[in-house]
């Protein structure tokens, strides 16, 4: 079902003229203890304390071989590079990211349907879910740039209007993550605490955010007492690995400058009961394939 509702009472003001903190409103693990799913209640624990959950082998050696030749067709495709679903880097115009994966490929539609995939996601927030946003990201050697520190609820809230935080994202990871070559960290203990950025939403914003995001981005004060409470966890793992991680996280990615590549699937499960309506600080939605308005749930 596509629509757009009217916008409820916000509980997570940003993009104003000053940086301002909050506590979380929402739970982490919305299901009930003993919900039927494929991660265990420790691991909802350890999702619900920290913010994220590392899953070692979500998938087989054989899917990453399947999935990594799928992503290195549609990254060769001229006629995906040509779409606006796919992002270059701004210097060396070799392609970033692609978006709305799982319509573009029926093999990344699939792993989206994937009960280890979409059953962790029903669990941790206790309904069906929908796709919000799906993409691959491609970082290859010698010179990739990263990903600067943000929460990705703080732009899905005043860009693309979720209301609350009952979004999770997984990224699978299709080559291996070394402590080197441009690694997701995150601080755990971070999703308990919302930090409304300063200053107001261009037009179009995302033309230039999803090559290098300057808007939605906390203060180097604000990120220093956010990493002097909680940590920085570098995440690492082998190709086929995963990691979960709630839509309120602080997190980031440095610059890939060593020969071994870093990509991976990455997917954005919103509950049913949490979707998008219109956009809380900017002039108007994301485009689709960024942000998504079918709220069909995946099956």
């Amino acid at each position: 079902m596509i629509m757009t509702a009217s916008v409820p009472a916000d509980a997570y003001p940003t993009r104003g003229a000053r940086e301002a903190a909050v506590p979380r409103r929402d739970p982490v693990v919305w299901s009930a203890p003993g919900a039927p799913g494929p991660a265990t209640a420790a691991e909802l624990l350890a999702y619900e304390r920290d913010g994220f959950l590392p899953v070692a082998d979500m998938i087989s050696d054989a899917e990453v071989a399947l999935y990594r030749s799928e992503l290195e067709r549609l990254v060769a495709d001229p006629a995906v590079r040509a779409d606006e679903r796919a992002i270059v880097e701004p210097n060396s115009r070799e392609v970033r990211s692609i978006f709305e994966v799982h319509r573009i490929s029926e093999v990344f539609a699939a792993l989206v349907r994937d009960e280890r995939v979409v059953g962790r996601a029903r669990q941790i927030l206790g309904s069906d879910v929908y796709v919000h946003q799906s993409r691959i990201n491609v970082k290859p050697g010698f010179g990739a740039s990263g990903f600067y520190w943000h929460s990705d609820f703080e732009t899905w809230h005043a860009e693309d209007g979720l209301p609350g935080m009952r979004a999770v994202s997984v990224s699978i990871a299709l080559t291996e993550n070394h402590d080197t070559n441009g690694g997701l960290m995150i601080m755990p203990g971070s999703h308990r605490t919302f930090l409304g950025c300063a200053g107001a939403t261009p037009e179009e914003n995302y033309r230039t955010s999803l090559r290098m995001q300057q808007v939605g981005t906390p203060s180097d004060a604000a990120l220093t007492r956010l990493a002097d409470a909680h940590g920085i966890r570098l995440l690492t793992g082998r190709a086929g690995s995963a990691t979960w991680f709630d839509c309120n996280c602080m997190h980031g990615s440095g610059d890939n400058i060593t020969p071994f590549p870093r990509s991976n699937v990455f997917i954005v499960f919103n509950s049913v009961e949490n979707a998008a309506v219109g956009p809380y600080a900017a002039p108007a939605p994301r485009p689709e394939f960024i942000g998504a308005r079918d709220f069909t749930p995946v099956r």
